[in-house]
């Protein structure tokens, strides 16, 4: 298995910046999604690892081989990396049996290789059907086995489950997730859809201004973002202000405990200003509001069926909305009701 390494990577487009002294490593065998948004800087990385684009400066390495730096260079063709584009790019003039194969030396292009990688992807007997025989989900399942056949030192997915429906996206990517884990490959996924990053990936990589902002567990990224543009990346937020208190932060909904020890960037005395993340799921509502707790009034309530999400205008400053995630779907407020706003759990802070 083959880990891969960038350092100090620079790539530009007629003058403009897009990857700025991008540093990241990759551990062998393991799933990371590259999470951010458009313009951000995921494609071109994703072209720079591939060997599609050079670096301006900066090392690609894959595993213990060095494959661009100013003056080295391995040809995409060389360096066994396995791509699957967003919608599947199969030849459609070739059969699923052929275009799974197409990568591979002619003898071994029929067989039991093929007819192994069909099976891991959940595509046995579909050897002889085309590509137009098939459905969004399954032509996606055939770009993978075609990754997979030249047994790749890493796969690059770029964003191969954004053409697809909701409910078949959700399944497909576990299904990937599986078939990658089960082949020992390391994998690299850009994407721009937050749930997608956390639920599958190892580690999440967030890239902001072409650079990584935060590298880590998806569990450490969304409770403990490193700022609040990181966090904004991550879910829906709400940012309040508030200051330092007897180990606390003092917000308008109540004294706050800090997650994990202090707020990033110093601020422990108190006294000091703040900037306090609370997510949706940490607001609580009450149906009753009374006098020891925030109130808010409800704007609008949001059913998804396995939760909902709640826009509360609070009363302690008119221009200011709140978003709760409840899953009590059952007693949603409706438009107008006055309601009690309480916090569970801790919070992330940083210095206002």
């Amino acid at each position: 298995m083959t880990g891969l390494e960038l350092t100090g990577v620079h790539k530009s487009y007629g003058g403009q910046a897009v990857l700025r002294g991008l540093d990241l490593a990759v551990v062998a065998g393991s799933f990371t999604s590259i999470l951010g948004p458009s313009g951000s800087g995921k494609t071109t990385l994703l072209r720079v690892i591939a060997g599609f684009e050079r670096v301006d400066r900066g090392v690609v390495r894959l595993g213990s081989e060095l494959v661009d730096d100013t003056e080295r260079f391995v040809a995409p063709d060389r360096r066994r990396i396995g791509y699957v584009p967003q919608d599947g790019s199969l030849f459609p003039h070739l059969s699923v049996e052929q275009n799974v194969g197409f990568g591979l030396p002619r003898r071994e292009r029929r067989g039991e290789p093929v007819a192994q990688l069909l099976e891991m992807v959940g595509l046995q007997g579909l050897g002889g059907r085309y590509p137009h025989e098939l459905s969004g989900g399954q032509q996606q399942r055939v770009a993978l086995a075609r990754a997979l056949a030249i047994e790749p030192s890493l796969v690059l997915l770029d964003e191969p489950f954004a053409s697809l429906d909701a409910s078949l996206r959700a399944a497909l990517r576990q299904d990937v997730r599986r078939v990658l884990r089960e082949a020992g490959t390391t994998a690299l996924l850009v994407t721009h859809d937050q749930d997608e990053a956390l639920s599958l990936a190892d580690r999440v990589a967030v890239i902001c201004d072409g650079r990584i902002g935060q590298y880590d567990t998806p569990q450490a990224l969304y409770a403990r973002p490193l700022s609040p543009e990181l966090a904004a990346g991550l879910g829906e937020t709400n940012f309040l202000r508030g200051i330092t208190r007897g180990g606390g932060v003092e917000t308008p909904l109540g004294l706050l405990r800090f997650e994990d020890g202090p707020a990033p960037g110093g601020a422990t005395i108190d006294g000091a200003a703040l900037l306090v993340l609370v997510r949706p799921e940490q607001i609580v509502l009450s149906s009753e509001p009374g006098d020891d707790r925030a109130t808010a009034r409800v704007v609008e309530a949001e059913f998804y069926g396995h939760d909902a999400v709640v826009r509360l205008r609070v009363d302690w400053d008119d221009s200011k909305v709140l978003v709760a995630r409840t899953s009590d779907v059952g007693t949603l407020p409706e438009e107008g009701t006055r309601v009690g706003v309480s916090v569970r759990g801790r919070v992330v802070a940083w210095t206002a």
